[in-house]
């Protein structure tokens, strides 16, 4: 299987480690992506991996108010020590995650906590709409691949595009501050409330006016 541009991509934005590593890797997974940072790790180019194994229990629980209390996020970034938790960089990075949730609203971290009956319910309605386009059954299982990927991207804080800038994904931020501040660093859990959500009323684009407040 011909290893793809993208696939290099999303393996570096998760990893950290340099593109010709990435590449070597996935050749030698044959482009399996999660078997490729698992070589990477075993041989310890992963830069946000080898720090991952150190405990950080430190940390901030940031909190974002937009409009006046419409919108509130409260999120945990944890690090290694009390030192690098009370630095203004790390404090500006736990501010840009809480902003970057108020606007994009993710359900979850990171794809390993989407539950297990929901992937499968999303693979096959993607599946009968693959099918529906009257697509061939052989090909219905890497297009189902490629849009579960895209679904990861929409749901999960990780894999979204970072709202400052969206050519680097949340992962890809989180590793260059990992490689930056030379400590582990986790985002753990997240809450996102929205006033009035889940009762009828008047729609109001929150997040076009989130996006307005941080590209001031």
């Amino acid at each position: 299987m011909a290893v793809t541009a993208s696939a290099v991509k999303e393996l570096r934005e998760r990893t950290g480690a340099g593109m010709l590593d990435c590449k070597k890797a996935l050749d030698e997974t044959n482009g399996d992506v999660e078997k490729a940072i698992a070589v990477l790790r075993e041989k310890g180019l992963s830069a946000a991996a080898n720090k991952a194994g150190r405990v950080a229990t430190e940390g901030v629980v940031e909190s974002y108010i937009h409009g006046g209390g419409r919108i509130g996020v409260l999120v945990e970034i944890n690090c290694e020590t009390d030192f690098v938790g009370k630095t203004d960089q790390f404090k500006e990075f736990a501010r840009d995650i809480a902003m970057h949730i108020a606007a994009a609203n993710p359900k979850y971290v990171r794809r390993e906590e989407v539950p297990s009956d929901e992937l499968e319910k999303e693979k096959e309605i993607l599946k009968n709409q693959a099918l529906n386009e009257g697509k061939p059954e052989k090909i219905v299982e890497k297009m189902v691949e490629g849009r579960i990927n895209k679904y990861y991207e929409e749901y999960c804080l990780l894999e979204q595009p970072f709202i400052k800038d969206p050519d680097k994904t949340i992962s890809t931020l989180l590793n260059e501050k990992i490689s930056t501040i030379g400590e582990n660093i986790s985002i753990r859990r997240f809450a996102r409330f929205e006033l009035g959500e889940g009762l009828e009323k008047k729609q109001d684009n929150f997040v076009e006016e989130v996006m307005a407040q941080v590209n001031k």
